[in-house]
């Protein structure tokens, strides 16, 4: 994790347009055209350049810096590690690095008949496991009057629009109903998955740069909505999985991976049962459905759409009083919250914030923060993202240096959290800010 981002400009806001129950692009792993490979991309004419080309609007160095710098490259190699063949015996699978269930994460697992002749399955998470078959679009896209609309319509990915990207990232680090991280997989020692979706994209080795040309070719949107955008789209995946098989397919109990994982996995002592869980309908001794991206969306909303906050809140306990009676119930529940935060979410995805408006969001969390309410480790290490995000937008990450770096230390080892000193550090930082 690192602590701070370096900043990209902030260029105008574009018409974003988005509804969450809207039908996106697929998925690149499902699109139509075939994958050609990775090696289709990287030669020295192509984006395989040992250093930028300032004649193209693009940097022709993409291909060496996902190699040399970018985790996705080496996705494929971690199923090799002896770490993930234990995974894979305690799971009675043949192997990490055969298996549908690990492929489809960590390579770009399209079916055999959809891949070129240069198509290596070892290269990993490669160019089009993001960017789409490049079967109808590879040649065409460097030609003289080629356009970025039409790529897309050749089967380039849209990864650039907020949702499209927020989509993509999440069908690996979330899960979808094809795909997913099941709690058999954690307990075999697959580790636990998190996304914040403006933070992990500025923490990527970048191979683009957000410049005029980009602007005018893709448009650009603001840290803040980027990450209100990872937000809604987060909590509506999570809904749509509660909704799916993944959750009802399990007999007995329902799929664990979708509850708090921290309110079994820690020391007994001290005791950790909030009294905010009680005002949620959950009793003590009872494990709680993961509802971080949903209470951080309420306290959003107090500050955008009070109205709103307060439906989305009375939903949230009925969400939980739902999981202690059926599953059916509480796939009701989900599709009601759907339809609350779809309802809110463009108004608030779309808007321009002021200075003052991010000052009072990031007020806000801290101050929601210091009264315990994010005592989760989940919604405090979302916490902690939303404020770092605030923080660089509003250019002022260094004058608060030291009490980014004191909420960071609070969360940066999962099973050394303890809810009373982020709570603390929340209320010190809030503090800072009402000086």
């Amino acid at each position: 994790m690192k602590k701070y981002r370096q900043q990209l400009p902030l260029l105008p806001l574009m018409l974003l347009m988005i509804v969450i129950n809207v039908c996106a692009a697929p998925l690149p792993q499902f699109s139509q055209e075939k994958h050609m490979g990775v090696a289709t991309c990287a030669s020295g004419v192509c984006h395989g350049k040992s250093v930028e080309d300032s004649t193209e609007n693009v940097m022709m160095t993409e291909y060496r810096v996902w190699l040399t710098e970018d985790d996705h490259a080496r996705a494929y190699k971690t199923l090799m590690k002896p770490a993930s063949k234990q995974i894979a015996k305690k799971l009675g699978l043949k192997s990490a690095h055969t298996a549908k269930i690990c492929l489809d994460c960590h390579a770009d697992n399209v079916p055999r008949n959809m891949r070129g002749k240069k198509f290596q399955i070892t290269d990993g998470v490669g160019c089009e496991a993001c960017h789409g078959g490049a079967e109808k679009w590879l040649s065409d896209h460097k030609e003289t009057g080629a356009t970025h609309e039409k790529n897309i319509k050749l089967g380039l990915y849209p990864s650039e629009k907020p949702r499209d990207r927020a989509k993509l990232c999440l069908s690996c680090h979330l899960g979808t109903k094809d795909k997913f991280a099941t709690h058999r997989m954690m307990g075999a020692g697959h580790p636990r998955l998190s996304l914040e979706l403006e933070a992990f994209t500025q923490n990527q080795p970048a191979h683009y740069k957000v410049d005029a040309d980009y602007e005018k070719r893709k448009g650009s949107i603001s840290s803040v909505n980027m990450w209100l955008t990872g937000l809604f789209y987060k909590a509506d995946s999570q809904l749509q999985l509660l909704q799916s098989k993944q959750f009802r397919q399990h007999g007995l109990f329902p799929e664990l991976s979708f509850y708090e994982c921290h309110s079994c996995h820690r020391p007994m002592n001290p005791s950790r049962w909030p009294v905010e869980a009680a005002s949620n309908n959950v009793p003590p001794g009872s494990i709680r459905l993961d509802d971080a991206v949903l209470v951080i969306l309420a306290s959003v909303l107090e500050v955008l759409s009070s109205e709103k906050a307060a439906t989305l809140k009375s939903a949230i306990k009925q969400l939980h009083a739902a999981s202690l009676k059926d599953k059916a119930t509480i796939m009701e529940r989900a599709k009601a919250i759907q339809a609350i935060l779809n309802d809110v979410s463009v108004v608030v995805i779309e808007k321009k914030y002021m200075v003052t408006q991010k000052k009072i969001l990031r007020k806000k969390l801290l101050a929601d923060a210091g009264t315990g309410l994010f005592r989760d480790y989940s919604s405090a290490e979302q916490v902690f993202y939303a404020v770092e995000t605030l923080s660089i937008d509003l250019k002022d990450e260094n004058k608060y240096a030291d009490k980014l770096d004191k909420l960071l230390a609070a969360i940066d080892e999962e099973d050394k959290y303890y809810p009373e000193q982020f709570k603390i550090i929340a209320q010190l930082f809030f503090q800072k800010l009402s000086e």
